[in-house]
């Protein structure tokens, strides 16, 4: 015998309840096969988890749409805090610059490899540096290394942070926006679950295939194991 199966997704939950209210339309209820309160518990909740997840659609949208962005002003960042550090270490081997000044930058005066710039904060903390040291390095040699111009790193730098925290800012609101929809979930499954009952047992005295087939139009959802559909098709198949 196939079981009953409650919606595994928001869609079908949504799908469940609507084909209720669309089956309280067409009937008196008199006529319908799950009592008035189940009705008006749907009325009052589906707007609420409709609501929630279009919320909860537009935040993973937005989400989506900015990380396009910040990606590439990380990308930028990246290039331009390397860029400059490049810059500088050739300045160092030409003999424009001394090797000691690594020190404004918090590098050691002796070594020449580039920072790791593999993560966010690997990327925010070399900015500072960099953008810091090189200030504090120009006030006192009034030597500033042109390409790039700091001034230019820092624009590079100042959007990133600012897309990185815009991001934050909504993934925030997409978890917020996901958890509100879980923690309505029970209470919509409880609803699909108990008008689906009160279906079942409106059929009650039908003929279990008669139940079954009124039932399906109320959007109850029956489900055959892998046997019961390997025997269900053999016989279809000896039938033809």
């Amino acid at each position: 015998m196939p079981y009953r199966r409650l919606p595994n997704t928001d869609t079908a939950r949504v799908k469940a309840m609507k084909r209720a209210l669309e089956l309280s339309k067409k009937y008196s209820p008199d006529m319908l096969a799950f009592k008035q309160a189940t009705l008006n518990k749907i009325l009052a909740f589906l707007p609420l988890f409709e609501q929630a997840i279009m919320m909860q659609k537009e935040a993973h949208t937005r989400q989506v749409t900015n990380s396009k962005e910040f990606t590439e002003s990380f990308r930028k960042a990246k290039l331009y805090i390397s860029h400059f550090l490049q810059v500088y270490n050739f300045a160092i081997l030409r003999g424009e610059i001394k090797p000691s000044t690594r020190n404004y930058f918090g590098i050691d005066e002796k070594n020449g490899c580039l920072p790791d710039l593999k993560t966010e904060n690997d990327v925010i903390t070399w900015g500072q540096k960099v953008i810091k040291g090189e200030n504090e390095r120009v006030l006192k040699t009034g030597n500033p290394i042109l390409s790039p111009k700091i001034a230019v790193v820092k624009v590079y730098y100042d959007e990133f942070v600012e897309k990185l925290n815009f991001q934050k800012m909504l993934q925030s609101i997409s978890v917020r926006a996901n958890d509100k929809v879980s923690s309505l979930r029970p209470e919509c499954d409880k609803i699909i679950c108990r008008m689906w009952n009160e279906v079942e047992e409106y059929y009650s005295q039908e003929t279990v295939e008669r139940k079954r087939e009124q039932a399906s139009r109320y959007g109850v959802q029956y489900v055959y194991r892998p046997s019961e559909r390997r025997a269900l098709q053999s016989g279809l198949s000896a039938a033809s």
